[in-house]
C-alpha cells in the first residue's frame, strides 16, 4: 500500500532502491554528510519545507532508538549508544534553532510559518484552547525532564559505580576459569575485552546521561524565549493584537516544543531501558549505522509507525511517506540478507558460534549442565578458604593463577609432559586460611598460610631474629615464621628466605605433582605425546605400536620414569629404546631399566650437583648379595621376597645415613647394580621418595663422581 501510494504522488521507487543501494555501500560518506548538514542547520535559515522533513528524521531517530533497545539482548549489543546519544541531542538542538529562526522572523505571518509539521502538533495538542494546550504541554515537559530523564540518569550513573566495582571479581573469576582450564587463552581475552567494553560503555553512559538532561533543559529554555520574545516582536515590529500574538506564538511555540520534547522524551526511555537491561570494532559510522540497521523487526514496527503518522490529520504526508519507504526497504533488504549486512557493515567476526561450540536447535547454546558432567572427576584441586581468595588477584606480587600458569610451563621443560589443568574453588567448610590440594579428588597436601604476611625462613636452620607468628613451612615442614610485609626489607638483608603466600601454594602443589606425576599421565596424553611426534619418528612409532607394544604398555614405561622424576621430554629416545627391548623382553619393568640405561646423560646431568660431579652412596656387597638371593622366581618373573625384618634393617641403615649427608647439606645417590635397582628403588621410595636410586649401567661414561661412602 505504501508503494502505491508512494508511485501515486510521484515517487520512483526504483530510485529510491538504487539511492539506498549507494548510501548502504558509502555509509562513512553519508554519515559524514550528517554530520555537516547538522553544522549546516545550526548556522543557515531552514525553509518550512525542509524543516518538516528534517523533523520528521528527527521522529523517526527517536522511535528507532527505541525499538531497538526494546530488541536487543544486552547493552552491549548498542554500545554506541551514548554516541547516537550525542547525535540525536545535536540534531534536535539543531532543529529548535532552525525553527526559533523561522518563528521569531516569520510567526506573524501564521501558524504554519515554521512548517505544517509544527503547526500540527501544535494545533492538535491545544485543541482550540491556548490554556489546554500550554497545560498540556507543562505536563509533557515535568514527565521528561523530572521523571524519565532524571531517572535514566541516576540509572546510568549506578550501573556504571557497581560496573567498576565488579570489575577486580569478573576479572578473577575469569583468570580462576583460566588457570583451571575451563577456558583457553582466545576465551578469556575475550571475556575480558566483553569485560572491559562494558565498563567502558556504562562509564560512558554516565557521562552522555547529561546529554538528556541538558537537552531537557535547553527545550525548556527554548519554548520560553520563543514565547516571549514572538509576543514581543509581533506586537511591536508586527503590529499585531495581544490576543493575535498570544494565539499565533502560543500554537508555534508550544508545538516547536512538542515535536523537540516528544523525541526527546522518546529518546530518554530508551535510554532507560538500555541502561537497566558493552564491543563493537570498526569506525563511528559501522558502529553506530550498522548496529540500527541490523535488526530488521524494529526497522519494520519504525516504518509502520511512520505511515500511521503520515495519515494523521493535518500531518503532511510527503515526508514520513518517503521516510516510511526507506526505512522499509532497509527492513526488508536486512531481512531478505542478513549475512550480507553483517560482512558488509560488522566484518566477519559475527557470523555464527565460534568453532567447537555447540549450538541449540535455536540458535542459542545450551547451559544446562549435562548429568553425565558430574561423574568428571578433576585431575588436580585446588580448594581455598575464604580468607585466602584475594590471592587470586593478588596485588602485592604475582598473582595465584599466573604462578600456576608458569608452573605448568615449567613441568613441561623439565618433565617433558604437560600437566593436567589446575581447578581452583572455594571451600567454604575449610578453615579462612587453609587450602587442600587434591589429586584425582583425593586430598594429597594441606597447609595454613597468612595471606597479608610474608613466610620467612634461615637457610641455615636457625631461629628467626623477627618480630612475628613461629609456623611450619607447610611442603618441607621446615620452621619458619609469618611477619608483616614492613619486615620484609630487613629480612632479605638478613639473608633470609623470602616467599610471598601464593609462592607457598605453588611450592606445595609442585610438590604433589612430582609426587604423583605418573597417575596424572593417562592414557589419552600418552596417545596425545605419541601423535605429536614429528614425521621422521613416526616409522618408529608405526613399527612398534602395537605390533611390540601397546600404547598401555608404552604409558606404564613412561609412569615408571615419571615416579622417579626421570624426564620423558626426549621421548623419540625413549620410543627408541622401547622399541630395542621389546624386541626381546614385554617385561615392562625391564624394558623401563634399558630406557634408563638409555637416558643415562639426561639422568647424570639431573643428578650432578653445583661442584659439577655425582655425589655417589654405594649399596655394600653384602647388601648387593642379600638382594639378589631374595629374588624369587624364574627368568623375567622375579619378585624381591626379603624378610620383613632384613627390609627394616636395611630401611634402617639407609634412612640413618642419608640423614647423616642430608645434615651435612648433601643429597647423595645411592648406587646399585643393575639387577636389584628396581627393588631397591621400590623400598627407599617408601620412606624417602625424593632420593635417587642408579645403577652403573646408568652413569654416562663422561660423569664426573664422587664416593661419599658406603651402605
Amino acid at each position: 500500500m505504501a508503494a502505491n501510494e508512494a508511485t501515486k504522488r510521484g515517487f520512483n521507487v526504483p530510485t529510491i532502491r538504487a539511492g539506498a543501494g549507494i548510501a548502504a555501500r558509502r555509509s562513512d560518506i553519508m554519515f559524514a554528510l550528517g554530520i555537516v548538514g547538522i553544522l549546516v542547520v545550526l548556522l543557515l535559515p531552514v525553509p518550512p519545507a525542509m524543516l518538516d522533513l528534517l523533523l520528521g528524521i528527527s521522529i523517526t531517530l527517536s522511535v528507532l532508538i527505541l525499538m531497538t533497545v526494546l530488541f536487543i539482548d544486552k547493552p552491549l549489543s548498542l554500545n554506541s549508544f551514548p554516541t547516537i546519544l550525542l547525535i540525536s541531542t545535536m540534531l534536535r538542538l539543531s532543529l529548535n534553532i532552525a525553527s526559533t529562526r523561522l518563528i521569531l522572523g516569520h510567526g506573524h505571518e501564521g501558524p504554519d510559518a515554521a512548517g505544517k509539521v509544527i503547526e500540527a502538533f501544535g494545533g492538535f495538542v491545544m485543541g482550540g484552547s491556548v490554556l489546554i494546550g500550554a497545560i498540556i504541554f507543562a505536563i509533557l515537559t515535568i514527565i521528561n525532564f523530572v521523571v524519565i530523564t532524571k531517572g535514566s540518569g541516576r540509572i546510568a550513573e549506578v550501573s556504571a559505580r557497581f560496573s567498576l566495582d565488579a570489575m577486580p571479581g569478573k576479572q578473577m573469576a575469569i583468570d580462576a576459569d583460566l588457570s583451571a582450564g575451563l577456558i583457553d587463552e582466545n576465551q578469556a581475552k575475550a571475556r575480558r575485552k566483553e569485560l572491559e567494553d562494558e565498563s567502558t560503555f556504562f562509564g560512558a553512559m554516565d557521562g552522555a546521561s547529561k546529554f538528556v538532561r541538558g537537552d531537557a533543559v535547553a527545550g525548556l529554555l527554548i519554548t520560553f524565549i520563543n514565547f516571549i520574545a514572538g509576543m514581543v516582536i509581533g506586537i511591536a515590529l508586527n503590529d499585531l493584537t495581544f490576543g493575535q500574538a498570544v494565539t499565533t506564538y502560543t500554537m508555534l511555540t508550544i508545538g516547536d516544543g512538542l515535536v523537540s520534547q516528544i523525541p526527546a522524551l522518546i529518546v530518554s526511555t530508551g535510554a532507560g531501558l538500555l541502561v537497566t537491561k558493552a564491543g563493537e570494532s570498526g569506525s563511528a559510522d559501522k558502529a553506530v549505522l550498522g548496529q540500527l540497521s541490523r535488526f530488521p523487526a524494529p526497522l519494520g514496527v519504525t516504518s509502520f509507525l511512520l505511515v500511521m503518522v503520515a495519515f494523521m490529520p493535518g500531518i503532511p504526508a510527503t515526508p514520513f511517506i518517503a521516510l516510511a519507504l526507506i526505512v522499509g526497504y532497509i527492513s526488508w533488504y536486512v531481512y531478505r540478507n542478513p549475512r550480507d549486512i553483517d560482512d558488509a557493515l560488522l566484518g566477519a567476526k559475527g557470523a555464527g558460534a565460534s568453532a567447537g561450540q555447540l549450538v541449540g536447535p535455536d540458535g542459542a547454546t545450551p547451559v544446562d549442565e549435562q548429568v553425565g558432567d558430574s561423574l568428571h572427576i578433576d585431575s588436580l584441586r585446588l580448594e581455598l578458604g575464604y580468607g585466602l581468595l584475594p590471592l587470586i588477584n593478588y596485588q602485592k606480587g604475582h598473582r595465584l593463577t599466573e604462578q600456576i600458569k608458569a608452573l605448568r610451563k615449567q613441568m613441561a621443560r623439565e618433565l617433558g609432559f604437560v600437566i593436567p589443568p589446575v581447578r581452583i574453588q572455594d571451600n567454604m567448610q575449610l578453615p579462612a586460611n587453609s587450602y587442600v590440594v587434591k589429586v584425582k579428588e583425593i586430598e594429597c597436601a594441606r597447609g595454613d598460610i597468612r595471606p597479608d604476611m610474608l613466610l620467612v625462613m634461615d637457610p641455615g636452620g636457625g631461629r628467626i631474629s623477627l618480630p612475628g607468628e613461629e609456623t611450619t613451612e607447610p611442603t618441607f615442614g621446615l620452621p619458619a615464621m609469618w611477619v608483616s610485609e614492613n619486615h620484609r626489607e630487613e629480612a632479605l638483608f638478613k639473608n633470609y628466605t623470602v616467599v610471598d603466600p601464593p609462592t607457598v601454594i605453588t611450592t606445595h602443589i609442585t610438590e604433589v605433582v612430582k609426587e604423583n606425576m605418573a597417575e596424572l599421565l593417562s592414557y589419552s596424553e600418552t596417545q596425545k605425546l605419541l601423535d605429536d611426534l614429528g614425521k621422521e619418528e613416526q616409522k618408529l612409532i608405526s613399527e612398534t605400536i602395537p605390533g611390540q607394544i601397546t600404547v598401555s604398555g608404552v604409558q606404564r614405561i613412561l609412569q615408571n620414569l615419571l615416579e622417579e622424576v626421570v624426564s620423558i621430554r626426549d621421548l623419540p629416545t625413549i620410543m627408541e629404546a622401547v622399541s630395542e627391548a621389546s624386541r626381546i623382553t614385554q617385561n615392562v619393568t625391564l624394558i623401563t631399566e634399558h630406557v634408563r640405561m638409555r637416558l643415562a646423560r639426561q639422568i647424570s646431568y639431573a643428578c650432578t650437583n653445583e661442584e659439577g660431579y655425582i655425589p655417589i652412596l654405594a649399596l655394600s656387597p653384602q647388601w648387593e648379595q642379600t638382594f639378589v638371593e631374595s629374588l624369587y622366581g624364574e627368568g623375567e618373573e622375579k619378585s624381591l621376597s626379603m624378610a620383613p625384618s632384613k627390609i627394616q634393617e636395611f630401611i634402617t641403615v639407609v634412612r640413618n645415613r642419608l640423614d647423616q649427608f642430608a645434615m651435612q647439606g648433601d643429597m647423595p645417590v645411592l648406587l646399585t647394580s643393575p639387577t636389584i635397582r628396581p627393588y631397591v628403588r621400590s623400598i627407599v621410595e617408601r620412606f624417602r621418595a625424593a632420593t635417587t636410586v642408579m645403577s652403573q649401567n646408568e652413569i654416562h661414561p663422561r660423569a664426573r663422581i664422587k664416593t661419599l661412602g658406603q651402605i
